[in-house]
């Protein structure tokens, strides 16, 4: 569905431009593997360093020309790519500096002669060999390979045709138009990566205006990020299709008008001054520039993640908000796929029966949350009882209504896109919550609040553009249990806030200098992390008071990058929460005159896994405390 659907000029525009739609389309999905651009941490085991050849997989191109094997590399998923503009190619850079970020990038990671490639354009696929690369200019000197083998739409594609094609080029070919030949030794592993996000760049992520946009600020986070999120969200079939049909309607209105305003203005450039006719173009240029603004800002509305999903129902949904119901009676919908006699009594003791209660109010009973969000009107309430449901695609609540999980049960989120109006996602005392491979952005308040008592499993997520990104709420209570918390692996960014906000009581601070006085009393506590070689190994807390407070180095290196250093900040400000909370467990319990506390009471273990996640550009920092 996404072929072809974030067109985009690359550094030149040519006749034969590379055919977007071709073996990126063929190559199967592949699990995440070792590359150029993985991350430290992952790359430190040593059985890996020991092994030689390539990490990469190859395949063969479809047809009946007996190609050789060429690198498989399409199939990166987000944050490979976004951490490789992001931290590797474009940085910091502006609009105006992307192609020589690009070209500096290029010459540390390619190897500038000695690999082949297949030259794939739209007309005709053709082996060659690199001799040289310019990189200022991002293309590749090649030749002709032997044996000479070449497979086109046309027949008149011979041997010597080709060589006039390449003399008329000067044997300078763009570097997206070259698909790496696979070579098993590694050598050209990164050669293969990095012209493959050169490629994607230009043909998804580049705009021809971008250039004459405003070059102040930071191009990723400007451009890239929005428009590499989209992409994806397009490929996960996260965005509506009338909403696509648009966006590449769009996209080819401004590509034409651009076009048109560049002719123009290259002819005013060659007109006498003050003539009629010049006249008559700079009110035609006038016109055509607004033209292209206003279709600019269109794109950028679908471009950004938290304005699509409004535009996108405005423009291409019918459906529209009901209001209250005629009767002006609110409704409660119970969303449960069996309903036992256990789970009815509670729900008529704790939810349906709550003095006051009317007798007039009406339930409702639906097998699948849809069906009931189908059935709302305005103040209507939807209880979701413990199951396994499953809703295909994406729906829309265009009333105002409340919506829960029934606690003390397990919710599980996988491969969701939540956009959140209000507020985000809330784990009560007793719930058991576990989100992977989902976005979450938009809340208000906090994305997701950890309530104490609660398990929150956390793992490959985004969550992005809320007041606060992870909020975990005060544990001290003497009635409170430690919350257990697992993060791995999530990207926690553009947050108005922190990253992820502790609440504590003001005494609490007082309190916790005198923490480190009861350490040695406080081995219970367990801290898994990725420090060590072995992932699963435990450290215990008096090593990992020394790792937050820079006594030990955990992670095999001198300086700590802003990913382990926000990870590490949390782990070390919870054991430290926790290690108070069982000092004031155990005060307690010698006023009463315990002085063996039971093993149950006092090692109340807190398992957090806090391993691989990055935080960026979070208004306030990685890692806060909010004190009350």
């Amino acid at each position: 569905m996404a072929d072809g659907l974030l067109a985009g000029g690359g550094p030149e525009s040519e006749a034969m431009a590379p055919e977007r739609t071709g073996w990126a389309a063929e190559e199967e999905r592949a699990p995440l593997e070792k590359g150029l651009f993985q991350d430290e941490d992952s790359c430190s085991d040593d059985s890996y360093h020991g092994k030689p050849g390539t990490s990469l997989q190859g395949f063969v191109p479809e047809g009946n020309t007996p190609f050789p094997e060429i690198f498989q590399t399409s199939q990166l998923l987000f944050y490979e790519r976004f951490r490789a503009y992001q931290d590797y190619i474009l940085a910091d850079c502006k609009a105006s500096e992307v192609r020589e970020f690009t070209a500096e990038f290029l010459e540390k990671v390619l190897e500038p002669s000695g690999w082949r490639a297949v030259w794939h354009t739209n007309v005709f696929k053709v082996l060659v060999e690199v001799t040289d690369v310019d990189f200022s200019a991002l293309k590749a000197v090649v030749r002709l390979a032997e044996p000479y083998l070449c497979e086109s739409q046309v027949s008149t594609f011979t041997s010597e045709c080709m060589k006039e094609l390449l003399d008329l080029k000067e044997h300078r070919l763009p570097l997206q138009e070259l698909w790496v030949v696979y070579d098993d030794s590694g050598v050209f592993d990164q050669t293969a990566l990095a012209i493959e996000h050169v490629r994607f760049f230009y043909q998804n992520i580049w705009r021809s205006w971008d250039e004459e946009e405003e070059d102040e600020y930071d191009y990723f986070v400007r451009c890239v990020e929005p428009r590499l999120r989209l992409h994806y969200d397009i490929l996960e079939d996260r965005v509506p299709s009338g909403l696509i049909v648009d966006y590449r309607n769009l996209l080819s209105q401004c590509e034409e008008s651009y076009r048109k305003f560049l002719n123009l203005r290259s002819s005013l450039s060659n007109c006498n001054s003050d003539s009629e006719q010049e006249n008559i173009s700079m009110v035609e240029g006038l016109k055509l520039y607004s033209e292209m603004e206003q279709l600019k800002q269109k794109l950028k509305l679908i471009e950004n993640p938290l304005l699509r999903y409004v535009f996108g129902y405005q423009k291409n949904s019918n459906i529209q908000a009901k209001g209250i119901r005629p009767s002006g009676q609110k409704v409660t919908h119970v969303v449960s796929s069996t309903m036992v006699t256990g789970l009815l009594r509670s729900l008529l003791r704790d939810r349906l029966c709550q003095e006051p209660y009317d007798e007039e109010t009406e339930i409702q009973f639906h097998r699948d949350p849809l069906s009931a969000i189908n059935a709302c009107y305005e103040g209507d309430t939807v209880i979701v009882c413990p199951g396994h449901y499953v809703v295909h695609g994406t729906f829309s609540i265009a009333d105002s209504i409340e919506l829960e999980v029934i606690h003390r049960g397990k919710t599980t989120l996988e491969n969701c896109v939540l956009q959140c109006e209000t507020t985000g996602v809330t784990v009560r005392t007793s719930a058991e919550f576990l989100m992977k491979n989902s976005d979450l952005y938009g809340a208000k308040g906090a994305g997701i609040e950890i309530y104490p008592g609660s398990k929150c499993v956390l793992s490959d997520n985004g969550i992005h553009h809320c007041k606060e990104g992870i909020l975990i709420k005060d544990f001290l209570d003497e009635h409170y249990d430690i919350p257990k918390i697992s993060m791995v692996n999530n990207i926690i960014h553009n947050n108005e806030g922190y990253g992820v906000v502790l609440v504590k009581p003001t005494i609490f601070s007082d309190l916790q200098e005198n923490a480190q006085d009861g350490i040695e009393e406080s081995k219970a506590f367990k801290i898994q992390t990725s420090g060590e070689a072995d992932a699963a190994e435990r450290v215990d807390l008096e090593e990992l008071i020394q790792c937050a407070t820079g006594k030990m180095e955990l992670y095999a290196r001198s300086d700590l990058s802003e990913q382990v250093e926000g990870n590490c900040e949390i782990i070390n400000e919870l054991v430290a929460a926790s290690t108070q909370k069982g000092q004031m467990k155990k005060k307690r319990l010698s006023e009463l005159g315990i002085t063996q506390a039971d093993d149950n009471l006092m090692s109340q273990e807190m398992f957090v896994g806090i391993v691989g996640n990055q935080f960026k550009w979070n208004g306030k920092g990685s890692f806060g405390t909010f004190l009350f």
